[in-house]
């Protein structure tokens, strides 16, 4: 799949040229790194049932995927945290709604001449 891909990436970086043949080394080749994940170990026999909670990277000591050292949170401490955050986002909301401005006025109030119309609209002359 490497091969394929770096003859692409070639045919893309210039043909058979000197940049072309240098990509499709490196990508071939991954700059001497290897695979990302170390080298794969193919099964011989049947896997263990939970073979997927366990992360070899090939150290003599694998570790699990679930990490049940130490219980860091609580689950109320945890609720708790939860529901403080949530009651701060619900008022700074609420702080919002009741200081809106806007809200009370939906429509721009209409100016009128002669003192906004005062004694045309029964005001004391």
């Amino acid at each position: 799949m490497a091969g394929r891909l770096s003859n692409v990436a070639s045919q893309i970086m210039g043909g058979n040229g000197v940049v072309g043949r240098s990509v499709a080394n490196t990508l071939r080749l991954r700059a001497g790194m290897g695979l990302p994940t170390g080298s794969h170990i193919v099964p011989t026999r049947p896997l263990p049932v939970n073979d997927e909670l366990i992360w070899d990277n090939g150290t003599p000591y694998p570790e699990t995927c679930i990490d049940r050292i130490a219980d860091t949170v609580g689950k109320y401490e945890a609720l708790g945290w939860l529901c403080g955050g949530l009651s701060v986002f619900a008022s700074l909301g609420l702080l919002a709604a009741w200081n809106d401005k806007a809200s009370k006025i939906p429509w721009t109030p209409k100016v009128y001449p002669y003192d906004n119309l005062r004694v045309e609209l029964g005001g004391e002359p």
